[in-house]
């Protein structure tokens, strides 16, 4: 296709696609997604190799959030059934941290539900960025904390963060048919906030909320002219609960395409595939490992992930490596500010993750009782069964999934 390859020519120069060429990669057909994929692959593995960034998510305070954004399962009002509780300790927060280290994750995202830190939270937030940075050698820390004020920014940098994460979401032009209590320029102005405290700025979106491919293209130009070092890229989870609990609009496919599309605008940044993937991508996320070069390990905030052995299985299963803690992720050009960012604020906890772990999932016993039981889910057919609310790790007694 003369579109792809086109495309690839502009990636490996780091050359704007134009508006039309990312809607037409959106438009692209279902027979004509391994094409794309392979076009995209090829600027991922000229900029970041075949190398995946594994990050970890703590939770550090759950629920209990006066937004209303209504993709998130910590919203105002939420009946979502989710774990509500106020900030962790830094003992606490550092031993969760441990274990996402321990499965081969170098960057530690710490995420607090709310409108913003005050300054009290930045201390709290400092002081658990100390005790990570203290008993793990090496370890990169993004914070996520909401909207920040004048001078916060710069605090969590005195504090050894290396990284703010505030998404965009969606495009500026259905914002607030999303979110009523906060606003598209309020966003904005943090990933600004973030730059000029000299904090690498991480800032994606959320895809599968009814938006327009217009839409998409929308918010993807302009992250790319905010210029964040990660762009994390979710797909909506419909919790029940939530006000877009019936949005059920993915496919493998479409996930695919918008994946590649974010890679050839972005081409030299960190994508980075977050909330929604075991549900969305499902038996095909082995093929987003080629347009994404990170993704996050294990549970993510209030919702299951699958399990932590099973994502390293898969990178290496499809010809990928884990990134090591001495390796740099960004291209040399972007090196100069500690690269790489965090997840998403809020669709993690809108609910992202798979309901079986790796394991036998809904169906146990022998092989011959599994082949009986098993039923093959209808094309398109709303995944709900994948869903399942995080119980374990940050803020419970049991060990974290990582």
């Amino acid at each position: 296709m003369d579109l792809l390859n086109t495309l690839v020519d502009k990636g490996l120069r780091r050359e704007l696609p134009t508006r039309e060429e990312a809607l037409a990669v959106l438009a692209t057909s279902d027979d004509d997604v391994l094409d794309v994929v392979a076009a995209a692959g090829k600027v991922r593995r000229h900029w970041f190799g075949r190398r995946v960034k594994l990050n970890y998510l703590v939770n550090l305070k759950s629920g209990l959030c006066p937004e209303d954004c209504s993709y998130c399962s910590q919203r105002l009002g939420s009946s979502t059934g989710i774990l509500k509780y106020s900030w962790l300790k830094p003992d606490e927060a550092s031993k969760a941290a441990a274990a996402g280290l321990a499965g081969g994750a170098k960057r530690v995202c710490l995420v607090a539900s709310g409108r913003g830190p005050t300054d009290r939270d930045v201390d709290r937030v400092a002081g658990t960025i100390k005790a990570i940075k203290e008993q793990n050698e090496g370890v990169e820390v993004c914070a996520c904390l909401g909207l920040l004020s004048d001078g916060q920014a710069e605090r969590l940098r005195e504090a050894g963060a290396d990284a703010y994460n505030h998404n965009l979401n969606t495009s500026e032009g259905t914002y607030g048919d999303i979110t009523t209590t906060h606003t598209y320029a309020d966003r904005v102005d943090t990933v600004n906030k973030a730059h000029a405290a000299g904090l690498s700025a991480c800032s994606g979106l959320i895809a599968g909320m009814g938006e327009s491919d217009e839409d998409l293209v929308d918010v993807v130009f302009s992250l790319r002219e905010l210029d964040p070092d990660s762009v994390p890229v979710n797909f909506l989870i419909p919790v029940e609960g939530t006000p877009l609990a019936k949005e059920w609009n993915l496919t493998p496919q479409r996930c695919l395409r918008i994946l590649a599309m974010v890679r050839f605008v972005c081409p030299d940044v960190e994508v980075r595939i977050a909330g929604g993937r075991e549900v969305h991508l499902r038996t095909m996320q082995p093929l987003a490992l080629h347009l994404a070069n990170s993704i996050f390990l294990g549970d993510y905030l209030t919702t299951e992930g699958q399990a932590g052995q099973a994502d390293l299985e898969m990178i290496a299963d499809a010809g990928f490596v884990v990134e090591g803690a001495d390796e740099v992720t960004l291209p040399q050009h972007r090196a100069e500010v500690l690269g790489g960012g965090c997840g998403s604020h809020g669709a993690e906890g809108a609910g992202c993750g798979s309901h079986s772990e790796g394991g036998c999932g809904s169906v146990c016993g022998s092989h011959e009782d599994a082949a009986e039981a098993v039923t093959v889910p209808a094309a398109n057919e709303p995944r709900t069964d994948l869903v399942a609310v995080r119980r374990r790790g940050a803020g419970t007694d049991l060990a974290p999934n990582a």
